[in-house]
């Protein structure tokens, strides 16, 4: 019980960090689908995580109802993942997202072969996806890029990179578009966890 108010705590944190319309705990905590369907998720993937599939799925498709996220059960998300205006954000089964992503509305994390194997995207520490991005197949994204809106992703992006149009052109990010990144340091200090 202790880790799950220290995560839910972490995530409102989190929330205020990222979007300066974050205005209380509690207001964001009854407000922001993105941070309910983070939440519906991680109940889920516990369950798919311990081979109770058939629940796992109704309860992500009743997640998808009443967010408008749609996150396979089996997707992978580390800490700090923040969805904006969640509507029509589409993660498949084997994604596998680092900490400190954050995704806007539109975003597919999607598969392209329909085979039983590692089908959609990795995406390392600390990236943003744009509004309607489409990152597909089994690529990677490395830490601290950015996709940007409405771009189509199909080839793994280095590391401190920024891919935009479609297909998506890559170039490295320069260090005047880094100073807006969340510092985990400044926001997510262990020892302020204390409830």
């Amino acid at each position: 019980m202790w880790k799950v108010l220290t995560t839910i705590r972490e995530d409102l944190r989190n929330a205020r960090a990222h979007d300066p319309a974050a205005r209380g705990d509690l207001e964001n905590a009854i407000v922001y689908s993105g941070l309910h369907a983070i939440w519906m998720h991680r109940a889920c993937h516990w369950m798919w995580k311990r081979d109770i599939k058939g629940p796992a799925r109704i309860l992500a498709q009743i997640n998808r109802f009443l967010t408008g996220v749609e996150i396979h059960p089996g997707a992978t998300i580390g800490r700090r993942f923040f969805i904006d205006h969640g509507m029509g954000i589409v993660i498949g089964e084997t994604a596998e997202i680092g900490d400190g992503v954050m995704l806007y509305h539109g975003v597919t994390l999607g598969g392209q072969v329909l085979t039983q194997t590692k089908r959609h995207p990795t995406v390392e520490d600390n990236v943003t996806i744009g509004a309607g991005a489409k990152v597909l197949g089994p690529v990677t994204i490395g830490a601290n890029s950015a996709i940007g809106a409405n771009a189509v992703v199909t080839k793994s992006i280095p590391p401190n990179s920024i891919a935009v149009g479609i297909p998506a052109k890559v170039r490295e990010r320069r260090t005047e578009e880094t100073k807006h990144l969340v510092d985990p340091d400044k926001y997510f200090d262990p020892g302020s966890y204390i409830i």
